[in-house]
């Protein structure tokens, strides 16, 4: 990975990207959410009254700690339920699908045991692609350099 663009969904313009720690957990912890497919970023603009699709260039640097699920994978799963349960880890940046909404409760099915872990990889297996790329530092930050914005 060298570099390639990512779209960020927003309500607003984001020229200087920051790490938000929310209130509530996500996929891959605390960071600035991107994704290389701008459908998914409109997606995401359009849960605000302005919806707006950031895009950035990402050069990637080799002293960052970069974290890769090519696919889900049991270790996917078990980072993204460690995550959305607020335990922290060291990445600069996480990549990989997300747990959208349908797919996290099928998660939470598992969890509550409703369902086994193989019914949960069925479950998930028929969704659409999804992808997602969580800068979790200041380090990461310093990759993202601002190319544009508009309305979505």
């Amino acid at each position: 990975m060298s570099k390639m663009t990512v779209y960020h969904g927003s309500g607003v313009t984001v020229p200087h990207p920051e790490v938000r720690v929310g209130r509530y957990t996500k996929d891959f912890g605390s960071g600035f959410y991107c994704t290389i497919i701008r459908e998914q970023a409109e997606r995401w603009a359009k849960r605000f009254d302005t919806p707006v699709v950031n895009t950035y260039t990402v050069h990637f640097g080799s002293d960052l700690d970069i974290l890769n699920f090519h696919e889900m994978t049991e270790e996917w799963l078990d980072f993204i339920i460690a995550c959305r349960h607020g335990e922290p880890h060291c990445h600069d940046i996480v990549i990989g699908a997300m747990a959208d909404d349908q797919i996290y409760n099928f998660v939470s099915d598992y969890l509550d045991g409703s369902i086994t872990r193989e019914q949960f990889w069925v479950l998930a297996k028929f969704k659409y692609p999804t992808h997602q790329i969580a800068f979790c530092s200041q380090k990461a930050l310093r990759c993202l350099e601002f190319v544009s914005s508009e309305r979505a």
